[in-house]
């Protein structure tokens, strides 16, 4: 086990959490939760993952991530590049002392155009560029401008890399997001309708990984059809006409059982929009749909 991942579990362990009641909070499964106590991040699928799982699970036992990554920096994969805002930031520096230099070559023209002119101000614009051409002023003047820079360079670095911190979190919790409801949707079963027995005129079906049980009739001539529950409750009785508005849909997800009696086979049943297999038969059949409720 790794020094974070004792931390991480006595935090869990004084807050009286087992790790399936931390899986409800954090959304995190057990396997993920077990791998960040004991140190095994190569089962994580991948670095991102790792440091939001890691963040999301010290939330949940109220201690600091941002302390955490800090502390065990050398333990933490780590995502962000910080390489990046600095050049970027040397280019922009580059950029500006170029763009100085050449504002004092667009006024130098100007300064001998006057010199052709007028003789009085050749000497007047002559002692103020030479005064202000003076080394030691320039010195300072550059000095000065470049004490600028590279203050606005130091707050650019940081403003980047706030940036980039604020962006690889935001891509870290969409992908957490992402990873968690595909790993939903896989180990979510589909729903499966098996045809028990046929015992004279009944059929009895059971219907099983189903999150409701909507029962339709689709009449496909004229039919009287009876629909109860397995307490013989009836929600409907009554003749359907196939004239494309006689549809019967009863909702029975508080239920256990089905029962249809069905006058002849002129009608299509559909559990959950999926389609039974009835028999040839012309005469009266009656289904028993069992439906065994997800726990």
């Amino acid at each position: 086990m790794s020094e974070l991942g004792n931390r991480l579990k006595e935090a869990r362990e004084a807050k009286g959490l087992t790790l399936e009641q931390l899986q409800e909070i954090t959304k995190i499964q057990v396997r993920y939760l077990v791998g960040i106590e004991e140190g095994n991040y190569s089962m994580m699928p991948g670095k991102f993952y790792t440091r939001a799982f890691i963040k999301q699970y010290a939330e949940a036992v109220d201690l600091v991530p941002e302390e955490l990554f800090e502390e065990y920096k050398e333990e933490v994969p780590t995502t962000a590049n910080d390489e990046l805002p600095q050049n970027l930031s040397r280019v922009n520096s580059r950029r500006s002392l170029d763009g100085a230099s050449s504002k004092v070559l667009d006024i130098l023209p100007t300064i001998l155009i006057a010199i052709l002119v007028l003789a009085v101000a050749f000497l007047f614009w002559y002692f103020v560029y030479a005064k202000d051409s003076d080394p030691e002023k320039q010195s300072s003047n550059d000095t000065e401008q470049n004490s600028v820079y590279m203050k606005s360079d130091a707050l650019n670095e940081k403003e980047q890399e706030k940036a980039t911190e604020e962006n690889a979190n935001k891509d870290e919790e969409k992908v957490v997001e992402e990873e968690e409801k595909k790993v939903e949707e896989e180990e979510k079963p589909k729903q499966e309708i098996t045809k028990k027995e046929t015992e004279g005129r009944t059929t009895t079906y059971e219907v099983e990984n189903a999150e409701k049980f909507v029962v339709k009739l689709v009449p496909t001539g004229k039919v009287w059809v009876d629909i109860q529950n397995g307490k013989n409750y009836s929600f409907f009785q009554g003749i359907l006409e196939k004239d494309g508005s006689d549809t019967k849909e009863v909702d029975l997800s508080k239920e256990t059982e089905a029962n249809i009696i069905i006058g002849n086979s002129q009608v299509d049943v559909f559990v959950n929009d999926e389609k039974l297999e009835l028999g040839d038969s012309s005469s009266r059949q009656d289904l028993v749909i069992k439906y065994v409720k997800e726990e």
